[in-house]
């Protein structure tokens, strides 16, 4: 006679149980996990969202102070630099002023004994004009400061010495001589040339290497313009020592 199992198939042991809710249990359990995943990623970056604008904010906040701040101090920068601006014209200004005050002091120590001067002008460029000078026709092709020298000495040897000494001093880049005439060949006589020896001379001393300032920066110092060139003149007709 054949054994029957009388136990049902789902309650015996070591026999898989059949699924009772069908793969629709895992499809529902997958939906669900999705749906928990995406509401956690949306809460994040949503988190992200608000923090990046929070920053964006701040940084907005920051930048308009900053502005602010700039804006304040605007007009200190812009007198700053123009202080900088004006101490540096200052500072060129007084490189390009010529020392006459020099130039006359070492003018009196090579004069020699034998020239006598009758006329001294002294002028920073071609265009400076004093009142009652004499010129000199060669001035007019010097650029930068010179002295015009009128006068005479004991001789056509005593000019030729004279010459020599004026380029003893210092800065002296060309001395040129645009007359010397004797008494006798010049056919009058001058305050000077009282004898028929002494010869009657114009010089011009050239300083072609010192720097002139120029109107642009008188004009950038001060609204109100100075002088184009500095000119002294002097006359004389004392004897040199």
């Amino acid at each position: 006679m054949r054994p029957v199992n009388l136990i049902p198939t789902d309650e015996r042991p070591g026999e898989r149980k059949p699924m009772r809710g069908g793969p629709l249990a895992y499809i529902v359990v997958g939906a669900l996990a999705a749906a928990v995943i995406g509401v956690a990623v949306l809460a994040v970056t949503n988190n992200q969202i608000s923090e990046t604008k929070t920053e964006i904010t701040r940084l907005e906040g920051e930048r308009a102070t900053v502005e602010a701040r700039a804006q304040a101090l605007d007009a200190y920068t812009q007198f700053h630099a123009m202080r900088e601006q004006r101490d540096l014209t200052i500072a060129n200004l007084a490189d390009s002023r010529f020392d006459w005050q020099r130039v006359m002091r070492e003018l009196a120590i090579v004069l020699p004994g034998n020239v006598w001067l009758t006329n001294l002008t002294g002028t920073a460029s071609p265009g400076s004009t004093v009142e009652g000078a004499a010129s000199v026709a060669m001035r007019s092709s010097i650029p930068g400061p010179a002295l015009e020298l009128n006068g005479c000495a004991t001789g056509q040897a005593g000019v030729a010495g004279f010459v020599q000494a004026l380029k003893e001093i210092d800065g002296v880049t060309r001395v040129g001589v645009q007359s010397s005439t004797l008494g006798e060949e010049s056919g009058s006589e001058s305050s000077c040339q009282t004898r028929a020896f002494i010869a009657q001379f114009e010089i011009v001393v050239a300083f072609d290497a010192a720097p002139v300032h120029s109107e642009e920066s008188e004009a950038a110092l001060a609204p109100a313009a100075e002088p184009a060139g500095e000119a002294t003149a002097a006359s004389t007709e004392t004897e040199g020592n």
